[in-house]
């Protein structure tokens, strides 16, 4: 099936990658999880995720908190920085992009 183009882990892995990145909002982290527990070897797993640099990454995670930030305008700004934390590890983003995200809007919580 596989010399036939039925089977073609690589093309599969690159469609996944982007619908799971564009429509789901999903770190490269996540994805790549998502891949190997639908069996695609690791090289097409690399090869798709070339193609989500790290400001794509950024720029999406972005994006999710601030629709997440502006239906939150009442509420403390520990609760909010708590609230966009959980969506963006949910969603599979490290420390150093949600760090960078919550810097950008403004609202860190003072650690001590």
């Amino acid at each position: 099936m596989q010399e036939s183009g039925l089977i073609n882990d690589e093309e599969f892995a690159v469609a996944w990658t982007q619908s799971r990145h564009n429509a789901k909002k999903l770190s490269k982290r996540i994805i790549a999880g998502e891949l190997r527990g639908k069996g695609v070897d690791q090289e097409s797993i690399d090869a798709a995720l070339d193609g989500i640099d790290d400001e794509s990454e950024y720029r999406t995670a972005f994006g999710l908190a601030m629709r997440k930030y502006s239906t939150m305008s009442r509420l403390e700004p520990e609760v909010q920085v708590r609230r966009i934390q959980s969506l963006l590890q949910r969603k599979g983003f490290s420390f150093s992009v949600i760090g960078r995200v919550l810097q950008e809007l403004g609202i860190e919580v003072a650690r001590y």
